[in-house]
């Protein structure tokens, strides 16, 4: 539970700054990562690999939803001491968190329970995810009507009710569809595939993302809310530097990421890699191409303003289609989502921050270089490598252990950066608090994956040697 805290409170933290579908898969990535390398052992089957690529996609799944406002009805200005506000916030976020997190859990269990899904099947599956997204979001959150005065019933954003008079953008919103087509994945895994782990882990990432959000939520409402205590009291000179909202979702991480390990961790004896041989019934030509559809609009939907891509391609569910598919059985595709595939938005959206975006941009080459280039040239790298020297059926045993100690490094590199390097020696900053916790957070994981042997249970320091055997 520490060190799954620890992944998910600073890739959650660090999901802050990218934002939507890919920044959450950082989150993802780390998280998947640290599960499968403590509850899959000296496991050589590229069955693990694919699992932690599964959860990493559909933890982005969630990014599709609105929520600002839904966090402003608990700490807005005007909204101060309305306890009605704060309570109806509070449960919209706990609704909004639950199906952000349980869709994880869910693909995550889907890896790790032993069922095999054949690529038709997962199409069908998403495709039949997809259409329980359009009903429930007509049954949930429909009419989306502001200007005739008409929204749903169960509505978690700002409207007239809590600030009469006041012009406001009226938000539309998903989490009803998000939810329909999450019950309708654990409805296929139980009734259809009997994958009980899938069933079990999408629940209690339901607990964990209704539990995180809340309670990340309920710190920085209550410094909204006690202003003056936390300026005036003992703790003021402690918190004076807070980064609130960061503060918000880096807790919200750390208590979905424990409650996912722990559950993961009741659930152990029912993980079953299956000893199947892995031959993808997809030609190499069709991963290809599908790989290269995907890249295509993922880069567009993150680094262009054209309309037409997001109605396409911007639903996290619809985003994840391509990837879902090709994971289930390509041998390649899971090594590349883990590393390039995942880390390409985050690195572009660093490189048009700091070269485009700033005031004060860094040297145009240098920017590419640090910020594009080398990240991505290392991630795959390290990708071909260990895909070239693992076995035809399987993985080679460091990929995990090397995974993630790289995607913990680089992307606290990417966020330290985006920060503005806020350096604990100098002048502290909103942004120094967070870049201390990411840093001891990454300092948990990369000792973990160096010292801890999750074959006998125990830290040593040989444990490196043999698990790079």
């Amino acid at each position: 539970m520490v060190t799954t805290a620890m992944a998910g409170g600073m890739g959650w933290g660090i999901r802050g700054q990218y934002g939507h579908e890919t920044g959450a898969m950082i989150a993802g990535v780390l998280v998947s990562l640290i599960l499968v390398f403590l509850f899959c052992p000296n496991n050589a089957s590229i069955h693990v690999i694919r699992a932690a690529a599964l959860g990493t996609i559909a933890m982005g799944f969630g990014g599709s939803m609105t929520y600002g406002q839904t966090v402003g009805l608990t700490h807005d200005t005007p909204l101060v001491g309305n306890w009605a506000s704060l309570r109806w916030g509070m449960l919209g976020l706990a609704i909004k968190g639950g199906v952000w997190i349980g869709f994880s859990g869910f693909f995550l269990g889907v890896g790790l329970g032993g069922k095999r899904y054949r690529p038709f099947e997962m199409l069908l599956l998403v495709i039949g995810m997809l259409t329980a997204v359009v009903a429930g979001w007509w049954l949930f959150n429909s009419p989306h009507d502001p200007a005739n005065k008409r929204l749903p019933l169960l509505y978690f954003s700002d409207h007239w009710n809590w600030e009469p008079g006041v012009e406001l953008k009226h938000r539309p919103e998903i989490w009803g569809g998000l939810w329909c087509a999450l019950v309708t994945g654990i409805l296929y895994s139980t009734l259809a595939k009997e994958d009980v782990l899938a069933r079990n882990l999408a629940l209690w990432g339901i607990l964990g993302g209704a539990l995180g959000f809340p309670l990340g939520q309920a710190l920085q409402a209550t410094h909204v809310w006690n202003p003056n205590f936390f300026s005036e009291s003992f703790i003021g000179s402690f918190t004076r530097f807070f980064n609130w909202w960061n503060v918000m979702e880096t807790t919200f991480g750390t208590i979905m990421g424990a409650v996912l390990g722990l559950g993961l961790w009741l659930n152990r004896r029912r993980i079953d890699i299956s000893s199947e041989p892995d031959v993808s019934p997809l030609p190499g030509w069709l991963i290809g191409g599908l790989m290269s559809l995907h890249l295509f609009l993922l880069v567009l939907v993150d680094f262009s303003s054209f309309s037409w891509i997001d109605g396409v391609y911007d639903l996290g569910l619809m985003m994840g289609l391509i990837p879902l598919v090709a994971c289930v059985r390509g041998r390649w595709w899971p090594y590349l989502q883990l590393l390039p595939i995942t880390l390409l938005p985050i690195a572009g959206k660093t490189l048009r921050m700091l070269v485009y975006s700033v005031a004060n941009p860094i040297n145009f080459s240098v920017g590419w270089l640090a910020y594009f280039i080398l990240p991505m040239l290392f991630a795959t790298t390290l990708t071909v490598g260990f895909a070239y020297k693992a076995k035809p059926t399987g993985e080679h045993p460091a990929f995990i252990r090397s995974a993630l100690i790289f995607c913990t490094w680089i992307y606290f590199w990417l966020n330290f950066a985006f920060f503005g390097f806020p350096l604990p020696w100098a002048d502290w900053t909103g942004r120094t608090p967070n870049a201390i916790l990411f840093f001891i957070s990454a300092m948990g994981l990369t000792l973990t994956a160096l010292f801890f042997d999750p074959v006998e249970r125990r830290w040593y320091y040989k444990a490196w040697r043999k698990g790079w055997s």
